[in-house]
């Protein structure tokens, strides 16, 4: 297994995995590199494409979904990823591997084309703005990059002094072994990365392409995850007023919505889940409507690119897809909760097989099937969907906690209360919901991390949630029972367990002499 300083030049569409192999391979003689490859602007365009097609979050949304209390295990189970379910999170684990050597090859690239760019000069007024414009958007990427391995692979993101991960803000040489960073010098390099994309970026990019409001969408969530308030209020407010954009409604919906978690009748069903969906929210999901998404990656049905419903299914998103793992039911039970949540009927699939009896029924991993649906796929590619970075919901997410943290609980605006009845005032299609009151901190804190819970599923915010915010809150994965295919099999870990930070990998730390493993691997 090569190691993080022999990366490549070539583009990769990876798979569901991506083959480190592939991504740390030795630059081999005769092949183009970036100083061969990249000669004018029009070069730095074709491979700034080539940088956005290695990012990806599909990993991610895989292992929290798996790792977490998002997923049961499914009746079309072969075994895949049972390990990662059962919590055995070791440094071999594969999505550790994938998410580790998939920001590093994006960062590789991003790097070399910032090299390659530094030895060219626009030759027009014209051509300088494009530069100025692909130059922001890879030292954009490269802090995204960055940050989501900081918020996997380091141990605590509100100490600066604490152990991150390896900064790479140029090519490095062949004969390096690079160390960990701290937080503090890896978030100076991300900062600066995006105060010069910020400054330069065009506002002619649309959501599929870096834009200042998807640079303050990622400001706001790495400054909360640091703990700083202030700046994250700042940001997340700045996306919510400036963007554009509006929570995206749950209504209108057909003729002869169901009520009460219930299964809709068959029209209902077609006109909510066809591929020609009138409801703004399922559109925003199968791609038909980019409604409040902020950045998303856009993945075409043409290509080979990551098919992000694979985690969860083998075929198709239905009962009959043959899944390996299906909606878990105390999620399920929570979706249903609330008559007229459009949530319910987003995430599970019409086909799912509901059984009231499913706690004691022995047989309820073949009666109880609950097939996750977050992802329809699109027409010639069923389980593939453009992959959700920032959307607006979890801009006022930001904000509640913002709320929280100041203390500022309950009322009719500038509240927790108010966020929360924002969220669940958009997302119910038959009425307006109560504004909560919260008795305490902890209770309004409950309470984010709830509707968190409920609209970022299976986007791959619930690991990380748990790990800012579980012990404050007093919350864990919380899984059922039936979860398992084996009864018995545990249902949670203790929110200060060390598997709430990643395994640097097996392979980097057997070529890596200057690396250390995270506590407790």
């Amino acid at each position: 297994m090569n190691k993080l300083k022999f990366l490549i030049i070539s583009i990769l569409a990876s798979g569901m995995f991506v083959s480190c192999q592939d991504a740390y391979e030795i630059v081999q003689d005769g092949e183009l590199n970036e100083d061969v490859a990249i000669q004018n602007v029009a070069d730095m365009k074709s491979y700034s494409n080539g940088v956005y097609a290695t990012i990806s979050v599909s990993n991610e949304i895989g292992f929290t979904g798996i790792f977490t209390d998002e997923t049961g295990v499914g009746r079309g189970t072969g075994g895949q990823n049972l390990d990662t379910h059962r919590f055995q999170l070791t440094a071999a684990n594969g999505y550790a591997e994938a998410i580790w050597y998939g920001h590093y090859r994006t960062i590789n690239r991003a790097n070399r084309l910032l090299k390659a760019a530094a030895l060219i000069t626009p030759i027009d007024a014209a051509e300088e703005a494009q530069y100025n414009t692909i130059v922001a958007e890879t030292r954009a990427i490269r802090a995204f990059s960055h940050f989501q391995l900081l918020s996997y692979f380091s141990t605590d993101l509100e100490n600066d002094n604490a152990e991150g991960v390896i900064l790479m803000d140029r090519v490095p040489a062949f004969t390096e072994d690079l160390p960990r960073s701290t937080n503090g010098e890896v978030f100076a390099l991300i900062e600066s990365d995006l105060n010069f994309a910020y400054d330069n970026v065009s506002t002619a990019n649309t959501y599929k392409f870096i834009t200042k409001n998807m640079i303050n969408a990622l400001r706001a969530r790495m400054y909360l995850y640091r703990g700083n308030y202030t700046l994250a209020q700042q940001y997340a407010q700045d996306v919510i007023t400036n963007s554009g954009l509006n929570l995206t409604a749950a209504t209108p919906v057909p003729a002869g919505a169901p009520i009460n978690g219930a299964a809709g009748s068959t029209a209902w069903n077609n006109s909510f889940y066809g591929t020609a969906s009138t409801n703004p929210y399922r559109k925003m999901f199968n791609d038909s409507s980019p409604a409040e998404v902020i950045f998303s990656l856009d993945r075409p049905a043409v290509g080979t690119w990551d098919n992000v419903a694979g985690h969860f299914v083998t075929n198709t998103t239905t009962a009959g897809g043959s899944p390996f793992f299906e909606v878990g039911r105390k999620l399920f039970n929570l979706l249903r909760a609330t008559s007229g949540d459009v949530r319910r009927y987003a995430n599970v699939d019409p086909t799912s097989i509901v059984n009231p009896n499913y706690a004691t029924d022995p047989n309820y991993p073949n009666t109880d099937v609950l097939i996750v649906d977050k992802y329809p796929g699109k027409t010639g590619a069923v389980l593939r969907n453009d992959l959700k970075v920032f959307r607006l919901s979890e801009m006022y997410f930001i904000l509640a906690e913002c709320y929280q943290h100041n203390g500022d609980l309950n009322g009719a605006s500038n509240s927790v209360a108010s966020i929360v009845k924002s969220i669940r005032d958009a997302r119910n299609f038959l009425a307006p919901q109560a504004l909560p009151v919260y008795a305490t901190a902890v209770d309004a804190l409950k309470d984010i991390l709830l509707e968190r819970r409920l609209e970022l599923c299976f986007e791959g915010h619930r690991y990380l949630d748990l790990k800012r915010l579980g012990a404050a809150a007093g919350v864990s994965i919380d899984r059922d029972a039936t979860d398992d295919e084996v009864p018995g099999m545990p249902v949670t870990i203790p929110i200060t367990d060390h598997r709430f930070t990643m395994p640097i990998p097996t392979s980097e730390i057997n070529a890596n002499a200057n690396i250390d493993q995270n506590p407790g691997y």
